[in-house]
């Protein structure tokens, strides 16, 4: 994957929106078409004090609510911290949307205040499937669609 061109789109794509949702919906669609790697891309929405729900998203079925100290994608929104997870199995609390995924990388989503609007989840069905590199790259992505 070449991350310069895919940010490229995704910024073009996402010029001049400022609804979350549509770009949300925007960004999975791209993530998800962009890398084999991506099983399941999608976003979890923070929609009350300590809970996430289900947002725009690629592949199959996700979990629909997913509370802050539960899973991977709980610890994300909990620390404000990217989560790389090389075995999911072993990660404890792990909630298991898909009996596929082996791998995950969670990205806290901020807006342009700072504040924790939902976190992007992306899922490999392939063992350590994500890196620094990876996150770095989401990171800034992520940034650059919701912070400005």
């Amino acid at each position: 994957m070449n991350w310069d061109e895919l940010r490229g789109r995704v910024l073009s794509l996402c010029e001049g929106e400022t609804d979350a949702v549509a770009l949300m919906a925007t960004v999975a669609c791209e993530l998800h078409r962009s890398d084999d790697r991506f099983d399941w891309t999608g976003f979890y929405r923070v929609v009350a004090p300590g809970l996430l729900k289900i947002g725009p998203y690629q592949g199959g079925h996700g979990c629909l609510s997913i509370p802050f100290d539960r899973g991977v994608c709980g610890a994300c929104a909990s620390t404000r911290q990217t989560q790389v997870v090389e075995d999911v199995n072993a990660f404890p609390g792990h909630i298991a949307c898909a009996s596929s995924t082996r791998s995950e990388i969670v990205v806290p989503v901020l807006d342009r205040a700072g504040d924790l609007i939902a976190v992007l989840d992306i899922d490999s069905d392939r063992p350590a499937a994500f890196d620094g590199e990876d996150a770095r790259r989401l990171e800034g992505l992520m940034a650059e669609v919701f912070g400005r």
